[in-house]
């Protein structure tokens, strides 16, 4: 049988784009499967009624924004859409110590051998930092709280995926207008603008002052032939012929619509839970590709994050302004209680500002009271609600021992087996205390009183945004899923390119560090 595609890649979030784009500009033929919509700004969710949440039952009926797993003590946060993670994340691309990789990952894979990939990729997102002149109420109280505890030659800004212009400044008449970001054309012909600090990283960035993977690797892609294919969801891949046919659902209109396509070679990019249960169900549920490593599964980790608010009564904070994240103090050392973490000042945007300004804007009345709603719009957009609030946020070096696998719950045999995940805290502990331990101190330093959740204090319960492995990287079967370029052990032209190859907790924002594995495992793929 004639493949239809040389390569099929399944997802478009850090890994899926990046490998789609480098063998498409080899001159591949490529097609990306991705189960979620391609986001235009205007379809951005503002309101209660927008498609805010992908639900993975039903992904046909609800394809929204967001896709929350809500497994026993754990929460993870995935983004659905074309761009996969980067539509949601908060711009961070910070590469680990040279340490990092000293334990737990193959000796191919070192700092050194990584570098290059890091550069490329910091040129593909234009990536920079937040000029000083626009540094947020955020980023000072992190600097102060680092110099009144000692800690100041930890503190620095982050690299963020984030076009900002010089002279955008607080001060300006109604700073977080979309007349004051400028308009400009970025290296792969997509027209974007510059950061106007409206807090909105999270949920869509309407002026595309964000660099997500939309607007850079997946135009390249597809200036180079490569073909996007939203609302795709893969049920199976099996070997077929001198290749692998791709077995997948096509959601339309409330309904699914099977069909299939074959490939020479297959590349899974659908992050750390989607590529490991894909994988898992190719393995034990349609046993099309039974071979795979019983260490499918293993090794899991929520990469330590962790949100304790305090309230600052009295100071301006301002969360929902700015960048999401913008600094950070750095205890990757592991001298501060023996644990390794990395603080961050967190953001969240103004949901119920952005949903007046969303009614605003599709007002029936709109252009006989341009006046008064450009007046009323500004109000909106200079509101501070939870102006006191400071979200420290951190990630950190967990123990990397959850279990993903497929099952039913105990009083319903009957059902299709669903993505499960065995996750033991204990070993986890001493971390997200130690973390918790260093927002108090400062907060406290800084004039805040914090407040750790009851679902920390007394479920032991946590949230992530970063799920890594699942599909970790090892030398031989016995201790992984694929070998050190993403190749599935047993498996030829069979790869795995994103989170899920990261066998151990990285202790902060892994979007870079998935991006340069996807940029070297395109490089090393033959032709």
């Amino acid at each position: 049988m004639a493949n239809s595609f040389d390569v099929i890649v399944i997802g478009s979030g850090f890994g899926g784009a990046i490998t789609a784009c480098r063998l498409a500009e080899r001159g591949m033929r490529v097609l990306v499967l991705e189960r979620g919509r391609r986001w235009e700004t205007q379809d951005y969710p503002r309101k209660p009624s927008d498609a805010w949440i992908f639900n993975p039952d039903e992904p046909e009926k609800q394809n929204g924004w967001i896709d929350m797993r809500f497994y026993d003590d754990m929460i993870v946060v995935q983004g659905a859409g074309v761009g996969g993670g980067s539509l949601i994340y908060a711009n961070i691309h910070v590469e680990p110590k040279e340490e990092l990789f000293h334990q737990g990952w193959p000796s191919e894979i070192t700092y050194g051998e990584l570098k290059p990939y890091y550069e490329k990729v910091g040129k593909m997102m234009n990536i920079q930092t937040i000029p000083e002149t626009q540094a947020t109420q955020r980023y000072h109280v992190m600097k102060e709280g680092a110099n009144k505890l000692g800690y100041g030659s930890r503190f620095r800004p982050l690299h963020l995926a984030v076009t900002f212009d010089p002279v955008w400044n607080y001060g300006l008449k109604d700073p977080f207008n979309e007349r004051h970001s400028k308009k400009w054309i970025n290296d792969q012909g997509q027209e974007q603008g510059t950061c106007i600090h409206c807090g909105n990283c999270d949920i869509g960035c309407k002026v595309k002052a964000k660099n997500t993977l939309d607007l850079n690797y997946i135009p390249w892609a597809e200036r180079h032939r490569a073909e996007v294919r939203p609302l795709h969801l893969v049920n199976y891949i099996k070997p077929e012929g001198n290749g692998y046919g791709v077995y997948f659902d096509r959601l339309d209109r409330g309904e699914r619509i099977p069909g299939h396509e074959n490939a020479r070679m297959v590349i899974l990019g659908a992050g750390s839970l989607g590529s490991t249960e894909l994988l898992l169900r190719c393995r034990d549920q349609y046993k099309t590709l039974p071979h795979i490593s019983p260490f499918l599964g293993h090794n899991w980790s929520s990469n330590g994050d962790f949100l304790t608010p305090a309230f600052h009564v009295g100071r301006q904070i301002s969360p929902s302004q700015g960048p999401t994240i913008s600094s950070a103090i750095d205890f990757l050392d592991g001298s501060v209680d023996h644990q390794q973490f990395f603080i961050e000042d967190g953001g969240f945007p103004d949901l119920l500002g952005n949903y007046l300004e969303a009614k605003l804007n599709t007002g029936t009345k709109r252009r006989k009271y341009r006046f008064l709603l450009g007046e009323l719009g500004k109000v909106i957009r200079g509101r501070d609600p939870l102006s006191c609030v400071m979200p420290w946020f951190s990630q950190g070096i967990d123990a990397a021992n959850g279990r993903l696998y497929l099952g039913r719950p105990w009083y319903a045999p009957w059902r299709k087996k669903k993505l499960k995940l065995d996750w033991d805290i204990k070993r986890s502990e001493g971390v997200i205390n130690a973390i918790v331990n260093m927002h108090k101190r400062l907060a406290d330093a800084t004039g805040g009183k914090s407040w750790v959740p009851p679902s920390w204090t007394i479920l032991k319960n946590l949230i992530t945004p970063h799920p890594l492995g699942g599909c970790n990287m090892g030398t031989t079967s016995t201790n992984g899923v694929v070998n050190h370029q993403g190749a599935v052990f047993g498996y030829p032209n069979l790869y795995v390119a994103d989170g899920a190859i990261i066998p151990e907790a990285v202790g902060l924002n892994p979007s870079k560090t998935i991006a340069a594995l996807a940029e070297r495992i395109a490089h090393l793929i033959p032709s």
